[in-house]
């Protein structure tokens, strides 16, 4: 494969409005759309896949938490690699993938194999999801930028609220196994797109080193960490547990080292020199790592316990994917007026409330009175969170590091999400044990008897996130060059320019906070190299 073919427009020179225009963000939004929407059809087949597999709550877990290590793990070496082999080149690979460990997915016969799948399938999304942003970036001409990649921000939205609905129709008009089928048809018209459609883009002066022993490093290590957690839940503090605590710590330590000695490390450890940066991490994970297991344990407390259809359990958290695309703008427009500082006080406390209404939530609840106010309190926290999140993440480091500092709170995002969908159970008591069907249905009684208790531990984790933004200053956040002169950002960034506001960050659903760019990636920058 040599590059994309018959393409008339040549990267960087792609106007809105024209045909080249539509084939690429055709391509873009099913590409990317596709991995949004299989995260969240994949939580509500669970109970399904649950029975199919005689599965417990353990093997769920690493069902979701499969695609989570590579994502989390990879995203952030996805945009050096697209620079140095082509960007159209890399999505197309993380394209073929997606739909092979799809496929695999689809006949998996066993639950490993199924989790296998999953795994590979979280190689594919780390290259296809940020590339697609890089591709539209490097495409379009620089006036056309910021449209395209709000129109993709807004498509790729869409396919996360309508994931529980397909995810659901799907599992009860046939079978769980159809949620990962659907992916092909849609790979193939994305690869034919590509192809024939796309224009390749590189950077020539990309670096040739590339962070391998980090990536590789960073897999093993949340692998250790998840699966430690995981079958403690599952047989407790058995030797092979502790062998797994010992090598993912191990792992994340030597991760540290490599980083700091790398000459191209894939997370430079001097940008959490930036106060404002290092603390809107800490409190994106704790933001995050409270909304993941929220997803994975509503939908199947409300199937199990409370005998929700898939349709209706995939349903029931529609109102925070609904209330943040039509809200985050506005909470972005507001932080950016007064300050993140309130905003990142309040947002996370209205998360802990609507986690406390959830923890009262009892099996024969209605929905308009048991959890919809639950979920609504959790929609408006996220809402009046994210954007000012974000853009203090942006606001906290140089110009040309902000892809990588948004790489950085997405990947600590879905990192805290993986670990969190592992710990919470384990700490509330909810059974984790599989294979066989009494185990199975023991872990339902003790889903049902310990949800309440998970509630209120991601309650306190939104209380320390809401605690976490007090260190920030009033008033509104100083760029990063100016932060820089103060001391708060390494010396050698004193002199870069500030944010651009011209290519505001847009929200692009609720499995991590938006990608302002491709992590690693030089794309619509000067220094792009021509087309291939």
């Amino acid at each position: 494969m040599s590059g994309s073919a018959s393409v008339p427009v040549a990267a960087g020179q792609v106007v809105w409005g024209t045909p080249a225009a539509r084939w690429m963000l055709t391509a873009m939004v099913l590409g990317s759309g596709m991995a949004f929407l299989d995260s969240t059809v994949v939580t509500v087949a669970l109970p399904a896949i649950q029975g199919d597999l005689d599965t417990g709550l353990a093997g769920l877990q690493w069902i979701v938490n499969g695609y989570m290590v590579t994502l989390s793990a990879l995203i952030l070496l996805s945009g050096s690699l697209s620079d140095r082999f082509g960007r159209v080149r890399l999505f197309m690979v993380g394209v073929a993938v997606f739909a092979l460990a799809s496929a695999l997915c689809t006949f998996a016969p066993t639950l490993e194999w199924l989790v296998a799948g999953r795994v590979i399938q979280g190689v594919g999304g780390a290259l296809l999801t940020p590339g697609s942003l890089a591709i539209l970036q490097a495409g379009f001409h620089e006036d056309d930028r910021a449209r395209a990649i709000g129109a993709w921000s807004g498509l790729t939205g869409v396919a996360s609220a309508v994931g529980p609905f397909v995810g659901g129709w799907l599992v009860q008009i046939g079978d769980w196994r159809l949620i990962f089928l659907i992916n092909l048809p849609i790979a193939a018209a994305v690869l034919l797109i590509a192809w024939f459609k796309v224009p390749e883009s590189r950077d020539a002066s990309a670096a040739r080193r590339l962070d391998y022993n980090g990536a590789l490093l960073g897999v093993v290590a949340l692998a250790g960490i998840t699966y430690a957690l995981i079958q403690w839940g599952a047989a407790g503090g058995t030797p092979t547990v502790w062998t797994a605590v010992a090598v993912g710590v191990l792992a994340l330590a030597a991760f540290l080292f490599a980083e700091s000695r790398s000459t191209a490390p894939m997370l430079p450890l001097g940008i959490f020199r930036s106060l404002p940066f290092s603390v809107t991490n800490a409190a994106t994970v704790m933001i995050y790592g409270s909304l993941g297991p929220l997803l994975f344990l509503l939908v199947i407390y409300l199937q199990e316990v409370s005998g929700y259809s898939p349709v209706a359990a995939g349903a029931a958290s529609l109102p925070i994917t609904v209330l943040m695309l039509l809200l985050s703008a506005r909470s972005g427009r507001i932080a950016a007026r007064i300050g993140p500082r309130l905003q990142l006080v309040v947002g996370p406390l209205l998360l802990a409330a609507g986690f406390v209404l959830l923890s009262r939530l009892e099996g024969d609840a209605p929905y308009l009175t048991g959890v919809l106010p639950g979920v609504l309190l959790v929609a408006l926290g996220l809402s009046t969170t994210v954007a000012p999140l974000t853009a203090t993440v942006l606001a906290s480091v140089p110009e040309r590091h902000a892809g990588l500092a948004s790489g950085v709170n997405n990947t600590f995002a879905r990192g805290a999400q993986l670990i969190g969908v592992a710990a919470v159970p384990v700490l509330a008591g909810i059974g984790g044990s599989g294979g066989e069907g009494s185990e199975a249905q023991g872990d339902t009684s003790a889903l049902a008897a310990g949800f309440g208790t998970a509630m209120l531990i991601l309650a306190g984790l939104c209380v320390l996130a809401s605690l976490c933004a007090l260190v920030l200053p009033r008033g509104r956040m100083p760029e990063a060059s100016e932060a820089a002169d103060r001391g708060s950002l390494p010396e050698e960034t004193s002199a870069l320019e500030p944010l651009d506001h011209e290519h505001p960050v847009r929200f692009c659903g609720v499995s991590g906070p938006p990608l302002r760019s491709c992590p690693g990636s030089t794309a619509g920058g000067s220094t792009d190299g021509p087309s291939a």
